[in-house]
């Protein structure tokens, strides 16, 4: 006879509560779990922010700022998720991608989040390539368009 799987009562990633037979109110877990897999799947930040908005829209998400305040207090560095007039706050984990819609750029979580800079589109110098410069330009434009680059 094999041996029963046991959990922990909640994922190592992301602390997903997890449910155990004959586990009374397992809605309130359910649901949980699944605010924070709503929050999280294909995540997409209004931006970044100490303080939260006066008005939070339910399903927004923000990044939250160093010095945060408010119902925000002692939560830096994490994501605050908005879901049922509540905030969910959830710690980065290595790996993590999201959209910064302030922004329009992808951002990826390394220990930190990472975001590439601007670049300039090239100027100036004694000789000009034409040719060379609009190549660089188009590059520019598609990593723009692709939200890797910052507008």
């Amino acid at each position: 006879m094999t041996d029963t799987i046991t959990f922990s009562s909640a994922s190592p990633r992301f602390g997903l509560p997890l449910l155990f037979s004959g586990q009374s109110q397992k809605e309130v877990f359910v649901n949980e779990a699944l605010a924070l897999a709503d929050a999280l799947m294909h995540c997409a930040i209004e931006g970044s922010a100490s303080a939260p908005p006066a008005t939070a829209i339910d399903g927004t998400c923000w990044l939250v700022s160093t010095g945060a305040t408010g119902d925000w207090a002692g939560m830096d560095g994490k994501l605050a998720c908005r879901q049922a007039d509540n905030w969910l706050f959830v710690t980065p984990r290595d790996g993590m991608l999201l959209l910064n819609r302030a922004t329009g750029q992808n951002m990826r979580f390394a220990g930190s989040w990472k975001s590439a800079s601007s670049i300039a589109a090239p100027a100036g110098g004694s000789t000009v390539d034409s040719e060379a410069r609009a190549a660089i330009n188009s590059l520019i434009n598609a990593l723009q368009t692709a939200g890797i680059l910052s507008s």
